[in-house]
């Protein structure tokens, strides 16, 4: 009977693997070899073969550490396994700066007194590119269109006296604020002259940002993070009498002519495109009665069917494989060159004018009075590792409720601005925003009350636009199982009245100057959250803390509404207990609205 020997392969290094292979020929060879002397001809070929073995067993150490996302140090596994954790690389990163832009308007004189002639004054539209004088090669876009004939306390217009005629104004110079990105706009083409599947394009450049657009010619293809999604978010603009606030409508829509990117470890950026041809859609709606119990005799091929729960469609084309000529608009830019120094930002490279009456561009000027920032190479291989984790962590799915603010609060600046946001499990499953209905509670419906800002800057209910808007960009991100009302918040404007002794050294007049304003810092809106008590004791604490203030006499909390205040009253008296302002049980947020007037103070005696 053969001799059954015992091999064990825990060796890993190169003395482990040539200490077992002495050992196993003594024990197996010993009258065969025995000279282990350094020296000898068979320690040399134990000692290749152990070389091979400490050769290969590092090979595969290695091998297996580029799998791991923690041990990986091949930039190109490490992008791979960045993108099957969910996280898109980043090989730059753009630098944002606040630009002023000014031009004049001449005077317009009624009645013996002169205001600006804002029929003259222009509207630049956005992606107007702005260079560096310190260094040319750096460009910067702005985010939005400036209108100079619009001014609101969220988009002012500044106006000055730019020149005199004698004594009177003859022209005034309108200055906006508005921001930009460093980067710029290069163009490529790509020709299919065949339809081939899966098609890429490889655009060779260095610090890319993005696809901008994509055209054929007659159609427009468009982004998406998976070839298998058939839907694409649009935003186009809107037409609706918000459109002061929301620039842009967000409609969900189906489209074959899609694409995904993915960067590559040497920052190249790879397009990739479907496999389907036109005429040969085969997009199917999951589960339909047509298609559940085909390909199985038990009939449940559908039924188990795992999809995204925003997008019922699939296709096994993965979209459309282009033919004829691509026409590629790319972003490239940023990097830590694009941080470049205040007002050092002013040639105009290329503008785009709405409108321009009476051709007054040559006044134009465009100046930052702060240094950019912002601006990085991409990711390091450690910021790789991180960033790769956090993104599977998230998963890109809204799951708590803080998980649903924040996401709410993310919404694009162009689809409307979110004030507040306050997330509840749902006791009213109505969708109607008001509580005349009260249905049994759904616990897997949540209940999102927003608000949002009026032209003044001040909290005002969301439009219906906005509210559209939010709809359709959650629903990228809700889980299916999950239900969500979108409820106006209440807004209760409130007043406070407060007296105070003061120190027998102090002006008088100065601390009740410096007690208000104090008391404006602390109701600030950017301050409150929906649901938030007024605790009167932080306010005698505020006021106590302003030198010159001897003590806190009396604080009252008075509410305010109708007229240019909210409709809604409020039971102040009553909704205070041991010196807290407790909201209401439907979700409502305290606003001093106008502080100059609502935050009263007087100086009294002991």
């Amino acid at each position: 009977m053969a001799q059954e020997r015992q091999i064990k392969y825990t060796n890993r290094n190169f003395s482990d693997f040539r200490d077992q292979l002495v050992e196993y020929t003594r024990n197996y060879f010993p009258d065969t070899y025995n000279d282990f002397s350094p020296t000898s001809p068979g320690m040399m070929f134990l000692e290749m073969a152990s070389y091979v073995g400490d050769v290969l067993s590092f090979y595969q150490d290695t091998q297996l550490q580029e799998t791991f996302l923690q041990y990986a140090k091949n930039p190109g596994n490490l992008y791979n396994l960045s993108y099957m954790m969910g996280y898109r690389p980043k090989v730059t990163t753009v630098a944002n700066v606040e630009l002023e832009i000014s031009h004049t308007v001449p005077a317009l004189s009624s009645g013996g007194s002169f205001s600006p002639d804002y029929t003259k004054a222009m509207v630049i539209g956005e992606n107007s590119i702005i260079s560096s004088n310190t260094n040319t090669q750096v460009k910067f876009i702005t985010d939005r269109k400036v209108d100079f004939s619009f001014s609101s306390s969220l988009d002012p217009t500044t106006v000055t006296v730019d020149s005199y005629s004698g004594t009177d104004p003859a022209t005034y110079r309108l200055t906006k604020k508005v921001t930009a990105f460093s980067g710029e706009v290069k163009t490529i083409t790509s020709t299919f002259s065949s339809y081939e599947k899966f098609a890429t394009v490889t655009i060779d450049d260095t610090d890319i940002i993005g696809v901008l657009d994509v055209n054929d010619g007659s159609n427009t293809w468009y982004e998406v993070p998976f070839l298998g999604q058939e839907t694409i978010y649009s935003e186009t603009r809107n037409t609706n009498s918000d459109n002061d606030t929301v620039y842009n409508t967000l409609v969900l829509q189906n489209n074959p002519r899609r694409f995904v990117t993915r960067f590559n470890s040497t920052g190249q950026l790879i397009m990739q495109f479907g496999s389907g041809t036109i005429g040969s859609d085969d997009s199917t709606f999951i589960p339909t009665l047509e298609n559940v119990g085909l390909g199985t005799a038990q009939g449940i091929s559908r039924l188990d069917y795992a999809y995204d729960p925003t997008n019922f469609l699939y296709s096994r084309t993965y979209g459309l494989a282009p033919i004829g000529t691509l026409t590629i608009q790319y972003l490239k830019g940023g990097g830590v060159d694009a941080n470049v120094p205040a007002n050092s930002i002013s040639t105009q490279t290329s503008i785009v004018v709405d409108s321009d009456p009476g051709s007054r561009q040559s006044t134009l000027t465009v100046t930052n009075p702060l240094a950019a920032s912002g601006g990085s190479t991409g990711d390091t291989v450690e910021e790789l590792r991180l960033n790769a984790q956090r993104a599977f962590a998230e998963q890109s799915r809204t799951v708590t409720l803080q998980d649903y603010e924040v996401r709410a609060l993310s919404l694009p600046s162009t689809l409307g601005n979110l004030s507040k946001v306050y997330a509840v499990q749902d006791q009213l499953t109505s969708t109607r925003s008001t509580t005349d209905s009260i249905i049994d509670s759904n616990p897997l419906s949540i209940s999102l009350y927003t608000l949002a800002y009026d032209i003044e800057g001040k909290l005002a209910t969301a439009t219906a636009t906005l509210k559209e808007n939010l709809k359709n960009y959650l629903s990228q991100y809700i889980l299916v199982t999950d239900a969500v009302n979108i409820k106006d918040a209440f807004i209760v404007n409130v007043g406070v009245d407060f007296e105070i002794v003061v120190s027998p050294n102090a002006l008088g007049r100065e601390v009740l100057l410096n007690c208000t304003r104090e008391l404006t810092s602390f109701f600030s809106t950017d301050r409150w959250r929906i649901n938030q008590p007024i605790i009167l004791s932080s306010i005698s604490s505020i006021l106590n803390s302003v030198k010159g203030v001897s003590s806190v006499k009396n604080i009252k909390v008075i509410n305010k509404n109708g007229g240019q205040y909210s409709q809604y009253g409020y039971d102040i008296e009553g909704a205070t207990k041991d010196g807290v302002v407790y909201p209401s049980l439907y979700p409502c947020i305290f606003e001093v609205k106008y502080p100059r007037a609502d935050i009263r103070g007087r100086i009294v005696s002991y």
